[in-house]
């Protein structure tokens, strides 16, 4: 099958197109990212209003070049996806919309996807990890740890209390003066710096659960900062390495207990894989193969490209949920929060109402 993918929900118009075959590989035929950093440099992060009217304007460009690089037509397509949320809910709306349109005028199957699950579901896609996997998801928005049973099917064995990671780096790099986007340029700071110079704490370390919070690492940054204000160019790069390593040893111990909850609850992980924005950063990357070794088992990693926000990941997901017949309504509503953990209660609901329309039309 051969299914568009539409992504809106924050400050990426993506469109993309990926065929799964009968044995459940798939293969991008097309996958075209237009990002908005340019519009909300100046503000030092997404303003939503602004993001919502960027889509408006270039998401059918971004879909007519995405069919035109796979040689698609609609006709061909077996069913259009979007992600229905989580995310700025103007975007959302955006790109759902105009799924269902499409959906609607050519007769074809429409798939709502969650935005996490697509993230979750990547490493199908890339490397056919098979179930169950041990996923760290961390993005700007959201920082969790579960256990991926099936499509639909996630244990939630821990997430963050505060801030997400690629949140606190963000946060960082405003501090710092560093600009937008955030993550990336605290990384190629810490490259230069000294991660030892300031001692940073290590919040939840040690814990059995599996739960982060990075408010007080992120104030403990700031405190140093204002101790030895004005910032020449190595303070900087010396806090951008040691908030760095103070995150790595976190996601070191919090993974180590996650594992740890996984193989009680679920046995032994076929893979640990990671997803989101903040899969990017080389020095978690480095971090997650470690652990990954001392456990014992591989390391899915997609590339670079595939962890932050882009359409394939939401056509990946829309066709792993065709192939199980999991299909939509063109009256599904758009979302601004929605849980992982909740999408399989969500089809039950969807199937309830689709059983009380048949008895009662």
């Amino acid at each position: 099958m051969v299914i568009l993918g539409i992504e809106t929900t924050c400050d990426e118009t993506a469109a993309a197109l990926v065929e799964r075959t009968e044995d459940g590989r798939g293969r991008i035929l097309a996958n075209v990212v237009l990002s908005q950093i340019n519009e909300h440099a100046e503000f030092g992060g997404v303003v939503p209003e602004i993001a919502a009217r960027a889509h408006v304007e270039a998401l059918d460009r971004v879909i007519a070049k995405a069919m035109s690089e796979a040689k698609v037509s609609f006709h061909s397509l077996d069913g259009v996806a979007a992600a229905a949320g989580p995310g700025l809910i103007g975007g959302v709306i955006v790109g759902l919309t105009m799924a269902k349109a499409i959906a609607l005028t050519h007769g074809k199957p429409l798939i709502a996807v969650n935005h996490l699950e697509a993230h979750a579901l990547t490493a199908r896609l890339t490397d056919a990890t098979p179930f169950p996997y041990h996923l760290f998801l961390a993005s700007g928005g959201h920082t969790q740890i579960l256990g991926v049973r099936g499509v639909g099917d996630y244990l939630r064995l821990g997430g963050t209390l505060d801030d997400a990671i690629g949140e606190a780096f963000d946060k960082t790099a405003k501090l710092l003066g560093l600009g937008y986007p955030g993550g990336p340029l605290v990384e190629k700071e810490a490259i230069r710096g000294d991660p030892e110079r300031f001692a940073l704490p290590r919040p939840m370390i040690g814990r059995p659960d599996a739960d982060f919070s990075l408010s007080g690492l992120k104030t403990a940054l700031r405190l140093e900062a204002e101790k030895i204000a004005p910032l020449a160019d190595q303070d900087v790069a010396d806090l951008c390495a040691s908030f760095q390593q103070a995150v790595v040893d976190v996601v070191r111990d919090r993974l180590r207990a996650g594992l740890k909850l996984f193989r009680e609850r679920l046995g032994a992980p076929t893979a640990l894989v990671c997803a989101g924005g903040v899969a990017a950063n080389q020095a978690i990357r480095k971090v997650l193969h470690r652990v990954a070794f001392e456990v014992g088992t591989s390391l899915v990693a997609p590339p670079p490209a595939l962890c932050t926000d882009n359409g394939a990941m939401i056509a990946w997901a829309g066709a792993e949920r065709l192939a199980l017949g999991l299909t939509d309504s063109l009256a599904t509503a758009p979302r601004a929060r929605w849980p992982l953990e909740e999408v399989r209660k969500a089809e039950h609901r969807d199937a309830q109402s689709r059983e009380a329309a048949v008895r009662n039309p």
